[in-house]
């Protein structure tokens, strides 16, 4: 039989880190082996699995990364990004795979990324699920079909208590069609209308935020011409499609020569 791949997750205690758990536990070739959360976190040192309210799991919840992530086979982390650069280095050093979920990470953030990519293999995604990494090729196709008579939209919708906007998803999207207009996303991303700002610029590609209720995802990149319209829109109905992908990810990256990665390599679409 072959040998599960153990994985270690930061943040264990948030929601998404919780549906990692049950995730991890719900497959048959991977397995739970550290569980780390921020230090002083009324979890520490106890048994994970009582901690979520269950029954023990033999997995203790700690703060030292560096433990916790040596012997593992994958870190899967969705936490913030000065947490993220942290856990990189400790990936590095263990050259295990990482795969990273965060968003808000800055482009100065993302590229200090590079230095331990020298050392383990880094999956990096602002969406972890297939629907959404399909979206962003038609994204890139589109862009690079239509010319900039048809303006860009990103309209993205999520719930009440996310931190950050635009969302990394749409970030993404952003980026696929920038890359399909063939054009830097930070010389036209246009993401902070309020007031009397004047007319749209062409060739602006522009981020709308939306936050409400529970809402778990959804995005719309809007191609808007004189006359006609073209919206390509993802609808996430459940959180666990993102753990679901995020594991799919950690257990691709076994084996892999040390890099940084896009789960457009994960599902074999980078061409």
């Amino acid at each position: 039989m072959a040998q599960t791949t153990g994985i270690t997750i930061t943040g264990v205690s948030g929601r998404m880190g919780q549906m990692l758990v049950r995730e991890v536990a719900m497959r048959a070739d991977t397995h739970l082996f550290g569980a780390v959360e921020r230090p002083g976190h009324d979890w520490i040192g106890k048994d994970l699995g009582e901690a979520m309210g269950g029954a023990s799991n033999g997995v203790m919840v700690t703060d030292d990364a560096d433990a916790a992530i040596a012997g593992a086979d994958a870190v899967i982390d969705f936490t913030a990004p000065q947490a993220t650069l942290a856990f990189a280095k400790s990936v590095a050093k263990a050259g295990v795979v990482h795969v990273i979920g965060t968003t808000g990470m800055s482009a100065e953030e993302i590229a200090q990324l590079a230095e331990p990519a020298k050392g383990a293999v880094i999956v990096r995604a602002g969406n972890m699920s297939l629907g959404v990494n399909l979206l962003t090729l038609l994204t890139r196709k589109v862009a690079a079909a239509l010319d900039e008579d048809f303006d860009i939209e990103i309209i993205e919708s999520h719930h009440n208590q996310k931190v950050d906007a635009p969302s990394g998803t749409a970030l993404m999207l952003g980026e696929a069609a920038a890359e399909g207009r063939g054009v830097k996303l930070t010389d036209v991303s246009d993401s902070g209308r309020d007031g009397i700002t004047g007319a749209r610029k062409r060739g602006d590609i522009g981020f709308s935020a939306i936050r409400g209720g529970d809402i778990v995802g959804e995005h719309d990149v809007m191609f808007a011409g004189a006359g006609e319209r073209i919206i390509l829109r993802h609808i996430a109905s459940d959180r666990a499609l993102f753990a679901r992908g995020a594991l799919k990810a950690a257990v691709w990256g076994r084996g892999r020569a040390p890099g940084e990665y896009d789960m457009l390599d994960v599902l074999g679409l980078n061409d």
